[in-house]
């Protein structure tokens, strides 16, 4: 006699129970969370919350948006727009690192909102996410923003050092080639080469692990060694595929070159084709010392760039030797080396 009545369940309009409406909101919340961080595109959160008025609102709470992960924001340059902006900047008030780099990418290159993007860059810095810790690095290498003066050596150091601390492998082969080079650090070549192996080690480490998935297997048959598929760490010997970009680098490039954002006259993308990042000033970024046909942002791009597909291309021009001098150090890692191009201020 003291037992609670049963909960009689709801029932719809056909007289059916609805045993949703009875589903307790925490458990909801869970699932939803659960759904946001393994989204692998946006339309997997999208057509969630288009469902219905209880999923909407339920999947605009702010323990789901925190957890979202980068594939739920990787938006087509093509498609975006202010409600897009208001999404990500609703994720990065909730707390998402994800959402605060994303949009701090967009507005600082492509909106040109420099202060704004790179409040949000550091909002996700702050918070231990190595992508913005790197990509403040290469701000600070550059000057991007402002003027060659703007440029903080020391600044790009320690942040690439706190990034690679955290295993961002690009962060770490920079900070190898600072110290080789006595860029922004006391030269101690030693300790460079140090860190670029260990870069490399730690690249072929998440190289193997990919290669030992069954699917990885399935959708790639072994190839014979030169057959012209090798990848990206063909000096190992091991025929390894491209490192997956980021969502935002693949929005950066589409933006700049479906002619979405256009670049202004003497500005130039990265060569990296995985990077994305566009001068924000005339001979911002240094050109290859061999060629000088291609550009980079920072080293951690130049050696991608170079093993992937610049080292079958690169040839030296008998114009570019004689006005630099030579061809320059090739670095430790094997990859050509980058020359600075004089500003005109």
């Amino acid at each position: 006699m003291f037992r609670k009545r049963p909960r009689t369940p709801a029932t719809t309009l056909s007289g059916k129970s609805d045993f949703f409406d009875d589903l307790p909101e925490d458990l909801l919340v869970f699932i939803l969370c659960k759904l946001s961080s393994s989204a692998s595109s946006p339309s997997d959160l999208v057509n969630v919350l288009i469902t219905c008025k209880r999923l909407n609102r339920l999947g605009l709470h702010p323990l789901v948006l925190s957890k979202a992960g980068a594939k739920a924001f990787a938006i087509k340059a093509k498609n975006w727009s202010e409600s897009a902006d208001r999404f990500l900047k609703l994720c990065a008030n909730a707390g998402n690192v994800e959402a605060s780099y994303t949009l701090g990418m967009i507005r600082f290159y492509c909106l040109e909102n420099r202060g704004s993007g790179a409040s949000l860059m550091a909002k996700a810095a702050i918070k231990s996410h190595a992508p913005a810790l790197y990509s403040l690095a290469v701000i600070q290498f550059n000057g991007s923003g402002g003027s060659k003066s703007d440029k903080n050596l020391q600044a790009g150091v320690a942040l690439c050092a706190r990034a690679a601390f955290l295993g961002h492998v690009d962060a770490l082969r920079e900070l190898g080639h600072c110290f080789q080079d006595g860029y922004g650090a006391r030269q101690n070549i030693a300790q460079g080469r140090r860190f670029l192996v260990q870069a490399n080690a730690r690249e072929l480490a998440s190289v193997l692990r990919y290669l030992s998935s069954p699917a990885w297997r399935l959708l790639n048959p072994p190839c014979v060694s030169g057959s012209g598929c090798e990848g990206l760490l063909s000096d190992f010997g091991c025929n390894v595929p491209a490192p997956e970009a980021h969502p935002v680098n693949r929005f950066l490039r589409d933006w700049f070159e479906s002619g979405t954002g256009g670049l202004s006259e003497g500005l130039r993308l990265c060569s990296h084709g995985g990077c994305g990042r566009p001068e924000t000033r005339a001979h911002e970024f240094r050109r290859c010392s061999v060629c000088g046909m291609v550009n980079y942002c920072s080293r951690g791009c130049q050696a991608l760039d170079w093993k992937l597909r610049h080292k079958a291309e690169c040839m030296p021009i008998e114009r570019w030797f004689d006005e630099v001098g030579g061809a320059g150090d090739n670095g430790a890692d094997g990859d050509g080396g980058m020359v600075e191009v004089e500003e005109i201020e």
